[in-house]
């Protein structure tokens, strides 16, 4: 038995919901901008000039060198690894929506050190403070989401949404954030975990409106408050040591599989060297092809956010995205490794890089972060997520870093073949997935913490009853009760 079906609506009835959830979820988009942006800058001149060297043997007649290509791209990562040693304390004691502004003030400091650098070590520090800033968008604003949308809109809601000028427009995300933060609520979940119930309360009434009867939203209310409380029972504090004892250790292993599963995907690779990479492959005009392949990847996620509403479940799009991940991987490969540097080789890259983009960015990768956000313990979810992100990037930062010697014309020159690499990595992510992550399609989050309180297999959740949503549908409606005859004793005896 899941939660109440009047519970479970969709955009219709959650319409200011949906549209707070719509505007968070805009901290992610800096997420992948602020990586493929400078990954395409460097096969433009203006920006090697500036940051290359000439070389007239090379393609545009500039280079620029392995050291500073892993530089400008690990340092990204490095910035991310600072970032999150301060989004768990910061979090405990401020909340969500402060943890968002917080974030577009680190931003802004990236984003004008950016514009204003003239060498690679300016440059860094900026990259470095831009994903600082997004440890801080990443964690909160999925948390925010995750604590405040309905099931049925929590995939769909994390999923939306000269070199000088696109970068100011780094400044756009984090700029429109901090003014949107001061009118939205904060999560009821993090409201009640610190005694703050009737705000809690008025936070929910807030961001469900009229799409629950006072008896559905008054059961929800009950069944964050028995969750909050229950988990209080537990431990009466949060710590980084509880996200690796008891139940939550399968539960903090399965968030980190899932965030990591971008770096292992090779999704870095293309963000980070995607125009680079197709200037060695040997593919022509590559400034174009990155604008398409971004259009291409939108009318993937528009796709996949259709087919997370209506169609399947988040664990069914993530295996379909993993799977056309590693067909996305073979297929380059195979053909840089039969016909190199040929241009039907070319081809066959830009074939499945769109096929990549589509299956992967539109399935896989819109549904990560909802996955890694309602896997966690309601209590420990900003300290694991922190903590997975950590992971992440520490293997985004290896990736970046190594990256170079594989692609680059001076170090190993794989080309494309250094797809084969990406192929093995996406077929271990889908055999895991596919053994240990549950299927947690409609469940509250207070559910989903029963299913593994009570150690449920990842096979049975999907049918198992839980008690925690009837028991709050049953203390829901004795409040109604006993408030209806407290307003007829007033009426009666005034």
């Amino acid at each position: 038995m899941g939660i109440s079906s009047q519970r479970n609506n969709g955009f219709k009835e959650n319409w200011k919901c949906a549209l707070i959830c719509l505007g968070m979820a805009c901290a992610t988009i800096q997420y992948g901008f602020d990586v493929s942006i400078v990954g395409t800058f460097q096969s433009m001149p203006g920006f090697l000039m500036t940051f290359g060297y000439p070389d007239s043997t090379l393609k545009g007649g500039w280079g620029i060198a392995t050291k500073d290509q892993q530089l400008i791209a690990s340092f990204l990562n490095v910035g991310t690894m600072i970032g999150v040693l301060f989004v768990s304390p910061f979090g405990r004691y401020f909340g969500r929506r402060h943890g968002i502004w917080m974030g577009t003030i680190i931003a802004f400091a990236g984003c004008a050190t950016q514009i204003v650098a003239t060498t690679i070590a300016t440059l860094c520090v900026g990259r470095a403070l831009m994903r600082a800033s997004s440890a801080f968008f990443i964690t909160f604003s999925n948390a925010y989401i995750v604590e405040c949308a309905p099931p049925r809109l929590r995939g769909v809601s994390s999923a939306m949404l000269s070199y000088q000028i696109p970068l100011a427009c780094l400044f756009i995300f984090p700029a429109l954030l901090s003014i949107f933060v001061f009118f939205i609520p904060e999560s009821p979940r993090w409201l009640v975990l610190h005694e703050r119930r009737d705000e809690a309360e008025q936070s929910l009434v807030f961001l469900r409106g009229r799409s629950l009867e006072p008896q559905f939203l008054q059961e929800e209310h009950v069944e964050i408050v028995r969750g909050v409380e229950e988990e209080k029972a537990i431990a009466s504090a949060s710590s980084f040591v509880d996200i690796f004892k008891g139940t939550n250790l399968r539960r903090t292993v399965l968030c980190v599989a899932v965030v990591v599963s971008r770096a292992s995907s090779g999704v870095w690779v293309f963000l980070a060297y995607g125009t680079y990479f197709f200037q060695q492959a040997g593919v022509g005009d590559v400034f174009k092809i990155s604008i398409y392949s971004m259009v291409v990847q939108l009318v993937g996620v528009v796709a996949g956010l259709y087919c997370a509403y209506k169609v399947f479940g988040r664990r069914t799009m993530l295996l379909i995205g993993t799977r056309g991940a590693v067909v996305s991987m073979v297929g380059p490969a195979l053909g840089a490794t039969i016909t190199p540097n040929t241009p039907e080789a070319a081809k066959t890259f830009l074939a499945f890089l769109f096929f990549y983009v589509i299956v992967y960015c539109g399935f896989a990768g819109s549904m990560t972060w909802p996955i890694s956000a309602e896997v966690v313990n309601s209590r420990l979810r900003v300290v694991t997520l922190s903590f997975a992100t950590g992971v992440d990037y520490f293997f985004a930062w290896l990736i970046s870093f190594c990256s170079p010697y594989f692609i680059n014309p001076t170090a190993l020159n794989w080309g494309a073949k250094y797809c084969w690499i990406w192929a093995a990595s996406n077929i271990l992510t889908f055999a895991f997935f596919w053994l240990f992550l549950p299927d947690m399609k409609g469940r509250s989050l207070e559910e989903i913490d029963e299913l593994f309180e009570k150690r449920v297999s990842s096979r049975e959740f999907p049918t198992f009853e839980c008690q925690s949503s009837s028991q709050a549908h049953e203390i829901a409606l004795h409040k109604m009760e006993e408030a209806k005859i407290t307003i007829q004793h007033v009426e009666r005896d005034g």
